[in-house]
């Protein structure tokens, strides 16, 4: 088809008589029409009845895994509270008494490090500044950090936080905890992460109770170019996680990544629910899954410690993913959550970027948070 333009008026006037404009309609050439192939009639034994695999277009070039945010810059809110509650502490230091160590104790637990754990730092530490004899300001908080320090890494000696994976067959890592924390971002990340690494990776949207919850891991899986396994609004979560296994299995996928619901108001439920996709799991897989993570938002505190218990005491679970670290000054709930409930932290969230979510290590860890105290730099 021309696409014809009005003609430029001489002196900006328009002509007396009006320009004709003629429009050619084109038809094709005869043979050279494309053929275009209808699919036929799907028989019905071939469609899932609940769930759908959402494919998505492979790209050449694989998803960049850059960091924008290293673990120093992403405890700064926290080493920063760290800073101000440690030097308002010994600020007031006169003398290395009673008074001295409750005080400690309540400094800890403004903290976030929990009661328990801070109770057993300060019968420790006690002993340990009898035992080094420390009276100077700079001794007794040469001791303290060191002590603290020493918690942090202690807990890593006999710590599992790697990942671990099925010898053959697909690995199902099992994502829980409850609404608003981070999991299905997490997942996202993760995902992008192995993928990049050069495994094949298929995603399982289970939480098929929140809305958007879905639509937001189909988001993920096609900016990844990653497959997601979905299910209709409401629908049974188990068949959704059925189907994913199956999915998996037949396309040799080498991870699959669960997304599950996290309605607290009915715990029973709940747990009952995550019972439930297990038993489906590990009778397709019988020594799935693998991994069972629980997303943690560090800005809620203490009451991400609660979350922990609540989860630990109904499910297996195998390591804690704190999300949202670069945004709080508690990022110090990870000391109890280790100390106290024996769980290993495997993953931390810094920042918005796929690279942002890292391993965790529990050495760097202590010293990105206390390394200023120690040198006396208040960053």
């Amino acid at each position: 088809m021309e696409v014809l333009y009005p003609q430029t008026w001489e002196n900006g006037e328009a002509p007396v008589e009006p320009t004709v404009l003629a429009a050619e309609v084109l038809q094709p050439t005869p043979g050279e029409a494309v053929e275009i192939q209808v699919p036929s009639h799907t028989a019905a034994e071939d469609v899932a009845p609940v769930a759908e695999v959402v494919e998505t277009v492979e790209t050449e070039t694989e998803t960049a895994v850059t960091s924008e945010t290293n673990l120093d810059e992403g405890l700064t809110k926290t080493r920063k509270t760290w800073s101000e509650r440690w030097n308002a502490f010994m600020a007031n230091f006169r003398s290395v008494d009673e008074d001295f160590f409750e005080e400690l104790e309540e400094t800890l637990i403004g903290a976030d490090v929990g009661a328990q754990t801070a109770l057993q730092l300060t019968d420790e530490l006690r002993n340990e500044v009898k035992l080094q004899n420390a009276k100077s300001k700079a001794d007794i908080s040469r001791v303290i950090i060191d002590k603290l320090v020493e918690h942090y890494r202690s807990q890593g000696v006999n710590e599992d936080a790697s990942m671990h994976f099925a010898p053959e067959g697909p690995t199902v890592i099992l994502f829980v905890g409850v609404n608003g924390v981070g999991k299905t971002t997490t997942i996202g990340k993760m995902s992008a992460r192995y993928k990049a690494e050069g495994k094949k990776v298929v995603l399982a949207a289970a939480d098929t109770f929140r809305a958007g919850a879905t639509q937001q891991l189909q988001a993920w899986g096609e900016r990844n170019g990653i497959p997601v396994v979905a299910g209709a609004a409401n629908a049974d979560p188990a068949s959704v996680v059925y189907d994913g296994v199956k999915t998996a299995i037949e396309t040799n996928a080498d991870i699959l990544f669960v997304d599950t619901a996290g309605r607290l108001q009915n715990n029973v439920n709940l747990m009952q629910e995550l019972a439930k996709m297990k038993r489906i799991i590990t009778r397709e897989l019988p020594n799935e899954p693998q991994e069972v993570l629980l997303a943690l938002d560090a800005t809620t505190g203490q009451n991400a410690l609660q979350q922990a218990r609540l989860f630990k005491d109904s499910t297996d679970v195998t390591g804690i993913v704190l999300t949202k670290l670069d945004g709080t000054a508690k990022g110090g709930i990870i000391l109890p959550i280790r100390n106290e409930l024996h769980l290993p932290v495997k993953w931390v969230g810094l920042g918005e970027q796929v690279g942002d979510l890292q391993p965790f290590d529990a050495d760097d860890f202590a010293k990105s948070l206390f390394g200023s105290l120690l040198i006396g730099d208040d960053k």
